[in-house]
């Protein structure tokens, strides 16, 4: 029977497997956190917090194994030496429970959510955009081509990422009968449009064929997904961690870059000001977090990294442009999650889906838009 965490169970199961010492240790606090997975925050009155997590099942006790990638980076880091200077960006994991799902973090409570921060701050700064790309910059390189870095990945679990973007553009080209009681009747005007948009179904459908698994990636990059130390500009560590790599496998370097230009351009389209009055061009001039104001921060992002992986342009010409097409795809898997989650597709959507058209379709074209300059001085 599978064990299943609670905050009564979670001192006792500390204990029995030696990750906590009831003489010298004494909890002061467990509280629940909000998230996808059971998580319990463990405080204690003299030490370092622990993260507990387990992976939800479903109704007959079976997990997705998402966990698996967690553990699975840091297995790699522990059986490849050459990999070591990765560990200061990854969380501390201190264990995993296979059997049950489960894993124990040293919580990081000297970070927060670089989400949150930007949202704090209402500024980006140009440092944070540049660490960020030099910490996925080394990760690709040192990474890229190394046959023995993609059969251990393979070796120990499936390598999913381009299944599920398949999955995905199909679940958008085809209506299912049961869709129509999953959503509301105004949410199907996001089908209509993606299939009106002939060029928007080839450009994806090209995106797909160009897929390059070739290092080590994480597949998730949001920025909810990158922590920052809370005292960055005075510190002398690194002042930024990744977190959740659930999704982590051997795939395209474009994609993780894509996806976090998306989630910066996310911040510009979730802060537009939607009205009727308004065509789309006008709601995405008159945002509140105007584009012009995150431009500095993604183009340090993007030249960092090819500062660290200049190489790559010589693997792929093309790198820049699918960087574009894929922060296009990730805007659109945003709006589908919105439709499945919160049931809804607003004038918002609309715009989020204009813009993920052009970056798809023109992504040349885009990239003075994006970065608020040309490829050139980019690279």
């Amino acid at each position: 029977m599978v064990f299943l965490l609670s905050s009564e169970n979670v001192f006792d199961y500390l204990i029995k497997h030696n990750l906590l010492n009831p003489s010298t240790e004494k909890i002061s606090k467990i509280e629940q956190l909000p998230a996808k997975n059971f998580n319990l925050l463990v405080k204690f009155e003299d030490n370092s917090p622990l993260l507990v997590k387990q992976e939800i099942s479903d109704g007959k006790g079976k997990a997705d194994g998402d966990f698996l990638r967690e553990w699975q980076i840091q297995e790699l880091i522990r059986q490849f030496p050459q990999l070591s200077h990765f560990s200061k960006f990854i969380p501390d994991l201190i264990w995993f429970d296979r059997e049950n799902s489960l894993l124990v973090f040293r919580y990081l409570d000297n970070y927060l959510d670089l989400y949150y921060f930007y949202a704090q701050v209402n500024s980006f700064p140009i440092e944070i955009a540049s660490e960020i790309g030099k910490i996925i910059g080394i990760l690709h390189r040192d990474s890229y081509n190394c046959q023995n870095y993609r059969k251990f990945v393979f070796t120990n679990s499936d390598n999913q990422i381009i299944h599920q973007i398949h999955r995905l553009i199909c679940s958008w080209e085809r209506i299912e009968p049961e869709i129509f009681g999953e959503i509301p009747t105004e949410a199907l005007k996001f089908f209509r449009l993606y299939q009106k948009y002939d060029s928007l179904g080839k450009a994806i459908a090209q995106l797909e064929n160009a897929f390059k698994p070739s290092c080590l990636t994480h597949n998730d990059l949001k920025l909810n997904n990158i922590l920052l130390n809370r005292d960055w500009p005075q510190s002398n560590e690194n002042i930024l961690r990744l977190i959740d790599w659930e999704r982590f496998s051997w795939g395209d370097p474009a994609f993780d870059l894509g996806t976090l230009i998306s989630s910066y351009l996310q911040i510009w389209l979730s802060s537009l000001v939607v009205s009727q009055s308004l065509t789309i061009e006008e709601s995405l001039e008159a945002a509140i977090v105007p584009l012009e104001k995150l431009q500095p921060a993604i183009a340090a992002l993007q030249k960092t990294y090819f500062n660290v992986f200049p190489e790559i342009l010589k693997h792929r010409c093309d790198f820049l442009e699918r960087t574009i097409q894929f922060a296009g795809f990730n805007l659109i898997q945003q709006i589908y999650a919105i439709i499945q989650f919160q049931k809804c597709f607003d004038n918002t959507g609309i715009a989020m889906l204009q813009v993920a058209k052009s970056l798809l379709c023109r992504p040349k074209q885009s990239i003075p838009t994006i970065f608020g300059t040309t490829a050139d001085k980019l690279i």
